[in-house]
């Protein structure tokens, strides 16, 4: 797949891997910006402290319960800063629109009554 075909799917599987080289996927919202793919998540989440770890990670075009429809293509995935998390909130936005307002406002409500403090983390995907 070219990064044009991942970048119209609505969502992609991001498959990152533990140490001992087991891989872990997860489906995830993509958007897209010039020649690299962006994906949202919490701060804390395993896909994220995995790709503290190792950059290596596969990405397959996939449905909300992350059934892929498509092969795994090898990536490079990296989490970026704060102004970074900012860029990539708003490519999702632009995409998901209200579906990315309504998460990010379940996301307030949940550190409001206190049931997470969890930040978010943009993460950029390079294919090959």
């Amino acid at each position: 797949m070219h990064i044009d075909d991942f970048a119209k799917e609505k969502y992609i599987s991001l498959a990152t891997f533990k140490k001992d080289g087991s891989k872990v996927a997860t489906p995830v919202w993509v958007a897209r910006e010039g020649d690299r793919l962006y994906v949202i998540t919490d701060a804390g989440s395993g896909k994220a402290k995995r790709l503290r770890n190792s950059s290596r990670a596969q990405i397959a075009p996939c449905d909300m319960r992350g059934n892929v429809s498509g092969d795994y293509v090898d990536a490079t995935a990296t989490l970026l800063d704060d102004l970074g998390t900012d860029r990539v909130n708003t490519l999702i936005s632009r995409k998901y629109g209200l579906m990315a307002r309504v998460f990010g406002l379940m996301g307030s409500v949940r550190r409001l009554v206190g049931r997470g403090e969890e930040q978010r983390v943009g993460i950029q995907i390079t294919l090959g």
